[in-house]
């Protein structure tokens, strides 16, 4: 299974963002959102609201999932 992982704040999604997972959804068996903690930045939204907005975002995306992180993103990639 090939897999891609999208690491970023996402704070919040938008069409750039949008149209990067579309093309990578095609390439790819699955798309992970790494939705990133960044304690440098005052996010406008929780993480578990990015991950909704996300999801809400990816419907006709059938190979989307979206996880919360705050550790490294090569930490994240082992565990997924």
């Amino acid at each position: 299974m090939r897999i891609v992982i999208y690491p970023g704040t996402f704070d919040p999604i938008h069409n750039g963002h949008l149209d990067i997972a579309e093309r990578a959804a095609t390439l790819f068996d699955k798309l992970i959102f790494a939705v990133a903690a960044n304690a440098e930045k005052n996010p406008l939204f929780s993480p578990k609201e990015r991950i909704e907005m996300i999801m809400k975002s990816t419907e006709h995306v059938p190979n989307v999932e979206a996880f919360s992180t705050d550790g490294l993103i090569a930490d994240f990639a082992r565990e997924h």
